[in-house]
């Protein structure tokens, strides 16, 4: 099967099963190297993300403990997904990555590492930086809710709101190498706050009370 076939299958069946809302998509560079940084609280996140009106070519890092399943295994395969080792510094997943990028594509990132089991933001983990940063891209951030609890929804005979928010591109400046700790905490900050940035306020988690976070909300409001 076609990656463009697959996209099909999963736009028929989402927007039939569940009232997808997509927002902010004039946000998203309708072409060149991206990442695409999303909170993650369900499998459906990273289909809502295969299947945004804007990016077609989108792919993802994915942990590589899917690979048992083999129905899952070849939906990855087929959407040109990235297998990542999170138990480690996977390096080949990191250089085909940044190859991805190079060539001009989008790619979505969780800098949570994981999925979050209380649908609230996790602290955010600094690979996507040091990615962000080779790479020498924008990040593009993005706040998914309402698929948390929406395969429960389905089963009930209910269609789940989900609501996709993309917010405004921006770049990170290369890390101070004489304060590189300090430089790398800060950019992970400010990537997860900006996915914060775009969520309700029950969603925000370990960031719930980040200066950082009150500063963007701030700015959103002038």
């Amino acid at each position: 099967m076609k990656r463009a076939t697959l996209q099909s299958i999963f736009r028929y069946l989402l927007n039939g099963l569940a009232q997808l809302e997509f927002s902010g998509t004039e946000h998203l560079p309708p072409q060149g190297g991206v990442i695409v940084t999303t909170n993650h609280m369900s499998q459906l996140d990273s289909i809502t993300l295969f299947i945004n009106p804007v990016r077609p070519d989108i792919t993802a890092l994915v942990t590589d403990k899917y690979q048992k399943y083999i129905f899952f295994k070849w939906i990855i395969n087929t959407g040109g997904g990235i297998w990542i080792d999170r138990t480690k510094a996977d390096f080949g997943a990191f250089r085909a990555a940044i190859d991805v990028l190079k060539k001009g594509q989008a790619l979505g990132i969780a800098p949570e590492g994981t999925r979050s089991e209380t649908a609230q933001l996790l602290e955010g983990k600094p690979g996507t930086v040091l990615l962000a940063i080779k790479a020498e891209v924008p990040i593009v951030p993005v706040g998914i809710y309402g698929s948390e609890h929406a395969f429960n929804e389905i089963l009930s005979f209910k269609r789940p709101n989900i609501h996709v928010c993309f917010g405004p591109a921006y770049r990170l400046p290369p890390l101070d190498r004489e304060n590189r700790d300090e430089a790398l905490q800060w950019a992970t900050d400010e990537v997860m706050c900006r996915i914060a940035a775009l969520l309700p306020p029950q969603y925000w988690g370990f960031y719930a009370n980040h200066p950082r976070l009150k500063e963007l909300l701030a700015q959103s409001l002038n």
